[in-house]
């Protein structure tokens, strides 16, 4: 059976993008200094066309996040562009023709798109509302896992609706003091999680979770 699954960096008080999100700042002020443990290793830059990189014990946990997915959920704010309605030359994304998802993404927004077929089996369709979004995307996944990539207000509206099966935090040793903060904004939906495995990794630990 499918599941929707959560992979996603947290800082230590609890944000997952610092504050002012913009073109400029993608991830908000300060929000990259999330993911260096991840443009490190070896298995990101490969995925994203570059040389180099470490292995490391999050070689592994990353390169999980992939496996059975077959499909993926974001948020208008991950896939870039900024908002409102799209213009005459609409945003791509910030991946380049072949970027890394390699399955149907399905991108919620309030703006209707025709779908953006790209390179390497990356097809982003432009979705309204999360329900609709997800249940396109189990469709999609024809049996495989669906991964909900964020950013933090895509996740909470599955988690408020009970919709998300496993998260895994990979929390940093960093304090943001504000932007997006992960667990806001899910009501009472009364969450439960069981925590099924934790691994320790240069920069970060991984933290696995079955939301009950």
């Amino acid at each position: 059976m499918s599941k929707l699954r959560v992979n996603i960096t947290m800082s230590i008080d609890g944000y997952v993008a610092g504050p002012d999100q913009s073109l400029e700042h993608p991830l908000g002020v300060g929000g990259e200094r999330l993911h260096g443990w991840l443009t490190a290793l070896a298995v990101f830059q490969d995925m994203h066309g570059g040389d180099g990189g470490v292995v490391n014990e999050s070689t592994a946990v990353v390169e999980q996040w992939f496996e059975n997915i077959g499909a993926t959920v974001m948020g208008r704010n991950m896939f870039g562009g900024g908002p409102g309605p799209r213009g005459d030359d609409p945003w791509r994304g910030w991946w380049g023709e072949d970027p890394p998802y390699h399955v149907p993404v399905f991108v919620l927004t309030h703006h209707a798109r025709e779908p953006l077929p790209m390179q390497g089996g990356t097809t982003f369709h432009f979705v309204t509302g999360i329900e609709s979004a997800v249940e396109q995307a189990l469709a999609a996944a024809d049996g495989k896992d669906v991964s909900v990539a964020g950013g933090a207000n895509v996740i909470q509206q599955c988690l408020a609706l009970h919709l998300v099966d496993e998260m895994q935090l990979s929390i940093v040793p960093v304090v943001l003091g504000g932007g997006a903060r992960l667990f806001d904004n899910v009501g009472d939906a009364g969450l439960q999680l069981e925590q099924v495995r934790a691994v320790e990794a240069p920069g970060v630990t991984h933290i696995s979770y079955r939301v009950r």
